[in-house]
C-alpha cells in the first residue's frame, strides 16, 4: 500500500518537477524493498540557509529529478520531537534546552550540528558521509553524482571529479 501510493506521490513530483520527500521512517522501509541510496536534507525551521536551498537548490528541475530517480531524498528536521527508529535503536529529542536537536540529527552529523547539512546512507542504509552548509544547485549537482556513483569508494577525488564533472545545471 505504502509502495502504491508513494509511486503516485513520485509521478506527481517528477511531473512537476519537484523533489518528492520522504519522511526518515519512509525512505527506511523503501529502500528495504527496494534499495537505494538515501540522502537527508538536516535542516531546521529557523534556519536561512536551508530555506534557500529549498527553494534554489532543491527546486531545480534537474537535481529534483536526478534525486527523485536515484535517492530517497528525505528531510529530517534536526529539532524534531517525533521518534525515529534507526537500524534498531530509537532516538529521540529530549527536549531539554531551547532549540534542542534530535538524537539523530546528533548521530548523523557526528555532533557537528551545522545547518542546513546532507547526509547520504548508501543501499544498507549505512552511514557514507554528513556535508554541512548551503550548496546551490550548480555545486550539489557533482556531489550527488560522485556519491551516486560510488565514486568515493574507488579512491577518487572529490575535488578533482569536480573538475572534470560535465552537469546539467546551468
Amino acid at each position: 500500500m505504502i509502495l502504491l501510493f508513494s509511486a503516485t506521490l513520485l509521478i506527481q513530483a517528477q511531473e512537476n518537477g519537484s523533489v518528492k520527500w520522504y519522511t526518515i521512517d519512509e525512505a527506511l522501509k523503501l529502500s528495504k524493498k527496494k534499495p537505494k541510496k538515501i540522502m537527508i536534507d538536516v535542516y531546521t525551521d529557523w534556519c536561512g540557509w536551508c530555506k534557500k536551498m529549498d527553494k534554489e537548490t532543491f527546486n531545480n528541475p534537474e537535481i529534483a529529478k536526478y534525486l527523485n530517480e536515484n535517492y530517497y531524498p528525505v528531510k529530517f528536521n534536526a529539532e524534531s520531537s517525533t521518534p525515529v527508529t534507526y537500524l534498531g535503536k530509537t532516538y529521540i529529542n529530549e527536549g531539554n534546552v531551547a532549540r534542542s536537536s534530535h538524537q539523530l540529527a546528533v548521530a548523523l552529523l557526528n555532533g557537528q550540528m551545522s545547518y542546513p547539512s546532507i547526509v547520504f546512507m548508501d543501499e544498507k542504509q549505512q552511514l557514507i558521509t554528513p556535508v554541512p552548509g548551503y550548496r546551490d544547485a550548480k555545486s550539489f549537482e557533482p556531489l550527488l553524482y560522485f556519491i551516486f556513483l560510488d565514486k568515493y569508494k574507488n579512491n577518487v577525488n572529490y575535488d578533482e571529479y569536480q573538475k572534470t564533472f560535465k552537469g546539467k545545471v546551468k
